[in-house]
């Protein structure tokens, strides 16, 4: 794979049940960390895998319908948290973001959105339409908060399997190489969320899977081990779910020596995510 350089970073946190998680799990709290991506690629530039919570989440959650959505997810980020104040400590600005991959419009994926006005937006076409389709009033029941989207969005958008190049693959049966060069590999998780995509891709030390939500902890791609069921309740499509996590697991025995990076699985993140703000410590 051709190689980029990149950082993993957290841009605010929910609070959980390690039991919702995984099945057999503590019923302790922890926190689901807003994982963000920032990756140097060289010559397409500055990109953003996600892009966490802002505090606009608080914004767009003050009044009902949405308000249920806040009382059901406790979020904590500040001002320090927001990708847009992380990117001075690499003496860079909002403007200097020209792509965004989006997983899924999950308000912990898509706060930040707004704060990137240079960026072009990729996500799948089936992540777009739901989001599309559904009502401004409904959208908090699938998880979306539109105030969070920018009002130029779709001008900005493009749909990665218009724009991918397409590519068969043993395991997920296709995949998507985003800028035809072999350095962002686009895979399809749906489940957890309409539409949702994984990244694969390789920096000078190692080489990456980030699967957004196909999992909430390692040990359910390891092992197989499901969520308890009553999270399927907030799932798009929990059959797609199961069969997501099945290819992450054919690919994980398939590739052992690739990183395999749920979104907020602590276990994976917190050695990966640095307070050094390197580019090449990963």
């Amino acid at each position: 794979m051709k190689e980029v350089k990149l950082y993993l970073g957290y841009a605010g946190y929910c609070e959980a049940k390690e039991s919702h998680s995984i099945r057999g799990g503590a019923n302790k709290g922890i926190k689901f960390h807003a994982l963000f991506g920032l990756i140097q690629h060289p010559e397409q530039g500055w990109i953003l895998y996600d892009t966490g919570y802002t505090k606009r989440f608080y914004e767009c959650t003050r009044n009902y319908p949405n308000k249920i959505y806040a009382n059901m997810t406790k979020v904590f980020v500040t001002e320090e948290d927001e990708i847009k104040n992380q990117l001075k400590h690499f003496n860079l600005k909002p403007n200097d973001i020209k792509h965004i991959i989006i997983t899924h419009f999950h308000a912990d994926h898509v706060a930040g959105l707004k704060d990137f006005d240079e960026a072009t937006f990729y996500c799948s076409g089936a992540a777009f339409s739901q989001y599309n389709k559904i009502s401004k009033f409904w959208a908090f029941s699938k998880a979306i908060l539109k105030d969070l989207i920018p009002e130029d969005f779709e001008k900005r958008l493009k749909i990665i399997e218009d724009y991918g190049k397409l590519l068969n693959d043993e395991i997920f049966g296709k995949k998507y190489d985003l800028f035809g060069d072999d350095s962002l590999i686009i895979y399809d998780l749906p489940g957890h969320a309409a539409g949702q995509i994984g990244v694969e891709l390789k920096t000078q030390k190692q080489q990456y899977f980030l699967i957004a939500d196909a999992c909430w902890n390692r040990k359910s791609y390891e092992q197989m081990l499901l969520p308890p069921s009553i999270v399927r309740l907030f799932f798009d499509s929990w059959q797609d779910f199961k069969d997501s996590l099945q290819k992450v697991n054919l690919f994980h025995k398939k590739f052992p020596e690739i990183t395999i990076v749920p979104t907020h699985c602590s276990a994976t993140t917190s050695a990966l995510v640095s307070t050094h703000y390197d580019l090449d410590a990963l």
